[in-house]
């Protein structure tokens, strides 16, 4: 299976301020023996590892990055608010996604299954759209320190390129 990494802004949608600053990371088809995606990101200190789906609503986090490695089955996720980005992602594929990201599942197969993890372990706080919070987070998504490692292949690998400031 060959892996294809792709890079995208998404835009500020006023009641998700998505990530000004660093790109959405999708690694295609990037692990093979999906029972490997969980060891693999703890290997490069993305831990705080849980299993499970991803929420039906939109949803960010200001005080933590975000990566998803789908472990079984499709599903259709929406990025970045209502006007943002849609992702057909199916087992196998990683997305990392920079603080302040907006995500949400739209659809998917029964068996759809991710891993998520955090660097350095950190835990996610919960945002869902509230403009009352937008300046709050815009300040916090900012102060959130770039990872050491990439989630998929430590010491280099896509995101420390895309993400180097």
């Amino acid at each position: 299976m060959e892996t294809r990494v792709r890079s995208f802004f998404l835009n500020d949608a006023g009641d998700i301020p998505n990530n000004p600053d660093l790109p959405v990371i999708l690694y295609q088809g990037v692990f093979e023996d999906n029972l490997n995606i969980q060891a693999q990101f703890e290997q490069h200190n993305w831990t705080g590892t849980w299993t499970g789906d991803v929420y039906d609503y939109h949803h960010y986090h200001t005080n933590t990055h975000e990566v998803l490695g789908v472990t079984s089955g499709k599903a259709t996720v929406l990025l970045g608010g209502d006007g943002g980005e849609r992702l057909d992602l199916k087992a196998g594929d990683v997305v990392v996604l920079p603080a302040g990201t907006g995500h949400r599942k739209m659809e998917s197969t029964e068996d759809f299954a991710v891993v998520g993890a955090y660097p350095n372990g950190s835990t996610p706080n919960l945002q869902k759209n509230d403009p009352g919070v937008r300046a709050q987070a815009l300040s916090q998504i900012k102060n959130v320190p770039l990872p050491e490692t990439d989630p998929v292949y430590g010491e280099s690998g896509p995101l420390l390129e895309k993400w180097a400031k």
